[in-house]
């Protein structure tokens, strides 16, 4: 009863019309109310009853209930209705959850999934995995095309896990849906089937629910004693967008709103009514929105003189006899006896005030813009600036690192304009921009940086500026002024690897065997470069398909360093917090936090993989044994089904022995042991063998010129698009 309550304070734009003799909320002689629910047209209850616009807005009442229950369509579609508004309703949420005996056997297994033929879900909503070692793939559809994210919790002990109500990854994790979904399906699996962390937690939960009605009560939910299931069911909705005639009309049909009422375009399709300011009542019913007598409702509408209502507004005026503004209380004054001095006095008030206004704004303005300054000051500071300028001057690096204000990287982004955006994950926001000597960049909004690791900070930006290598993102310098460090990048603008193998229409045409491994090459000498070239060793962290980039001339170029650690040249390994994306995760520093140059070695397994198969390397479309395809690669190459797995076209281009070759590193690079991985280097040097063994020295002569000639055939991948999942510079992480 508590949520039915809360839920129908969203009706009030409808609900409000039942006030009105002169309003309608349905049609005439159709029910407007399922036990606490209003039903406003263009819904209506009952299937060909006419009280709804047509059948896809028409709903049932089920009076077994007490009190009744309303359903979307009929009763066997199960998809309750909490409360309906002019612009969405909210129904009733259903989760997937698997839960575990203390032996990591299956006591219970749910998946879930919903689609709705006429509506979409809102991107108010998010998706929510409760579990300590749990991890969910959702999978749905919009009119962009399929749509698939993952999130996962983990945590080793009970003590870990935060009570503050947040969900930071730690036993909860959240993230968010897009706009338009249709469909969506969500299924839930374990790293351990919870045999590490059984003592206190048995079960995980995956659900997609209205942002903010969910809070998680900690070790509480975890061990199922908050009621976790209960409050689930009961207190966080599914928000649904709805509108009017997606696909076939529009606000240029005269009759779409009726009276006193205007048409606006929802974004995706379609169109809603709303009343005109000053009116109220449902706009898709005849008389339409009628006047509200502002008069009568001084709380929202104050008056403390003669108030005289209009259509759509309202006249205050002060009584005869005084002047002065009546809207505010003690706002009406009595003239003077002396006119003439009253108008006097009134103008040397008023230029008076514009003096002493004036006076202030500028007083203001200078204030403002010296705490401005400071704060600049302030945070060059925090973010290590003048350690990073004792650097470039100890080291007369000047040409390598430069040092650019908020004033240049705002005037190259357009203010930081949402349609320079060509990016965006877990370490930052990434925004296209042109300099002013017309260079295009890569701003990236980086990570906040704690002042105790701000020298850590420095030291890495430095070192990552002496990076120069033809395969690797070049690192142009960096702003300190903001709180939030921003760095500057060269602009590549022929997308990511992922993207020409996964998204791109026509992608694949230009990744013939000998080019596939041309890639590869480029790929794994910029990483051995990282590892063994540099000042001290960097190993990248997330080595991935989107972080590869591809230049005009199809020039790999690895990016994002957002993860990447330095390793002391005296150290094998680092322990860190555990990062990185799924699917490509080093499972050895998933289970000790102890990064090494390894790890980065079975990323690009997993990314050479996905380049020999043309798989994604997480899909919730195929079975259980080939959702991961690390492992179904390796299971392949071990028993001998190796055709099954590889893409038919590098079975027609490449030999036997170059294919076996490489389908045997990928296996070495996937050895669950890193001390039994092959280094970057040895990978190089296999890879270039390969590729030598099979090409002729008229094609190794012309690479370059092939490439070029291949790049001009496609288009030059035609329209460069840069979204969450396929930029390379900053993406959405589970």
């Amino acid at each position: 009863m508590l949520l039915h309550f809360i839920l129908s304070l969203y009706t009030l734009p409808f609900t409000t019309l039942q006030d009105s003799n002169t309003s309608a909320i349905a049609k005439p002689n159709c029910p407007t109310h399922c036990g606490n629910v209003t039903v406003p047209y263009p819904f209506g209850i009952g299937k060909d009853t006419g009280c709804s616009l047509d059948d896809s807005f028409y709903v049932t009442c089920n009076s077994s209930y007490k009190p009744p229950k309303l359903f979307l369509g009929s009763t066997d579609d199960n998809i309750e209705i909490y409360s309906i508004s002019e612009s969405e309703f909210r129904i009733h949420n259903e989760f997937a959850n698997r839960c575990y005996n203390r032996n990591g056997t299956i006591s219970e297994d749910y998946d879930w999934s919903i689609e709705l033929s006429a509506f979409t879900f809102s991107e108010k909503n998010k998706f929510t995995v409760l579990g300590c070692d749990d991890y969910s793939i959702i999978s749905g559809r919009n009119d962009g095309g399929e749509f698939s994210s993952a999130c996962m919790g983990v945590c080793s002990k009970a003590q870990d896990v935060a009570e503050n109500g947040q969900c930071p990854g730690v036993g909860c994790c959240q993230t968010s849906i897009p706009k338009g979904l249709d469909y969506y399906s969500i299924t839930l699996n374990s790293f351990q089937n919870h045999t590490g962390v059984w003592s206190f937690n048995r079960c995980g939960f995956a659900f997609v629910g209205e942002e903010g009605t969910f809070v998680f009560q900690g070790t509480n939910d975890l061990s199922l004693e908050g009621g976790v299931w209960e409050r689930i069911d009961a207190t966080v909705p599914v928000v649904v967008d709805w509108v009017i005639a997606r696909d076939t009309r529009n606000c240029s049909e005269p009759s779409a709103c009726k009276e006193n009422s205007s048409c606006y375009v929802v974004e995706g399709g379609g169109y809603r009514c709303r009343c005109n300011n000053g009116y109220e009542g449902n706009p898709y019913l005849d008389p339409g929105c009628q006047d509200i007598n502002e008069c009568n409702d001084p709380g929202t509408h104050p008056c403390y003189g003669d108030c005289k209502n209009t259509p759509g507004s309202y006249n205050c005026t002060c009584p005869s006899g005084s002047f002065g503004d009546a809207k505010i209380e003690n706002g009406c004054q009595h003239p003077n006896n002396s006119k003439s001095s009253s108008s006097i006095f009134i103008i040397a008030m008023v230029f008076g005030l514009l003096a002493v206004l004036s006076g202030i704004l500028g007083i203001f303005y200078c204030i403002r813009r010296r705490k401005v300054m400071k704060l600049r000051e302030k945070f060059f500071e925090k973010n290590g600036g003048l350690l990073l300028k004792e650097k470039i001057k100890s080291q007369g690096s000047h040409d390598a690192m430069t040092l650019f204000s908020i004033a240049q990287l705002r005037k190259a982004s357009n203010n930081y304009s949402q349609e320079n955006i060509i990016g965006r994950g877990a370490f930052g926001v990434v925004y296209k921009g042109v300099l002013s000597d017309k260079r295009e960049v890569a701003i990236k909004k980086s990570i906040i940086v704690d002042e105790s690791q701000a020298e850590q900070f420095i030291n890495e930006v430095f070192i990552l500026t002496q990076v120069i290598h033809r395969n690797v993102v070049k690192l142009l310098g960096c702003c300190l002024e903001e709180e939030i460090p921003v760095l500057v990048y060269e602009f590549i603008s022929n997308n990511t690897r992922f993207h020409h193998i996964h998204s791109r229409l026509g992608g694949m045409s230009w990744l013939s065997w000998e080019n596939r491994l041309r890639v590869a090459v480029e790929a794994a000498g910029a990483l051995a470069y990282l590892h063994s070239e540099t000042i001290m060793p960097i190993i990248h962290r997330d080595v991935k398909s989107t972080n590869i980039l591809l230049d005009d001339n199809y020039t790999i170029k690895i990016s994002d360093f957002g993860a990447s650690r330095l390793i002391p040249l005296d150290h094998e390994h680092v322990t860190t917090l555990v990062k990185g994306t799924l699917g490509y995760l080093d499972p050895e520093y998933f289970n000790t936090s102890q990064l090494t140059e390894k790890s980065d070695v079975y990323s690009f397994g997993v990314v050479l993989d996905e380049l020999i198969t043309g798989k994604k390397v997480i899909s919730a479309d195929r079975s259980n044994d080939e959702k991961n395809i690390a492992t179904y690669f390796v299971n392949s190459v071990t028993e001998n089904r190796l055709h099954e797995i590889i893409e038919p076209r590098i079975l027609d281009e490449g030999t036997l022995e170059q294919i076996q070759g490489v389908a045997d590193l990928v296996k070495k690079c996937l050895n669950l042991q890193g001390c039994d991985r092959p280094t970057m280097k040895e990978v190089v040097l296999e890879l270039g063998n390969l590729r030598k063994s099979t090409a002729h020295p008229w094609i190794q002569q012309q690479t370059f010129e092939e490439t070029r000639s291949v790049a001009h055939e496609v288009g030059q991948c035609d329209i460069f698009e840069f979204s969450v999942v396929t930029s390379g510079y900053g993406k959405m992480g589970c």
